[in-house]
């Protein structure tokens, strides 16, 4: 089976934005490939060290965030 790694970066981005809490920090509790190609990307800093959170560049907030309304929102 071929998987697409652009549509789990881009699932992976939207589900950060979930757990957005401090301004620009989300929980970093996802596969490290993913979030090493998403550091590749310019969208988080870097995703390896001690605390338990990522932060996104300034790209990668308004990516994520429009990526979970995409695929997250419904209208009422």
């Amino acid at each position: 089976m071929y998987i697409d790694e652009d549509k789990i970066d881009e699932t992976v981005l939207a589900l950060l934005y979930l757990t957005l809490h401090g301004g620009r920090r989300a929980w970093k509790s996802f596969d490290w490939d993913v979030m090493n190609r998403l550091h590749e990307k310019g969208l988080i800093d870097k995703p390896v060290g001690k605390a338990k959170s990522i932060l996104f560049t300034e790209d990668g907030l308004k990516e994520s965030e429009r990526l979970f309304q995409k695929i997250f929102a419904k209208s009422p």
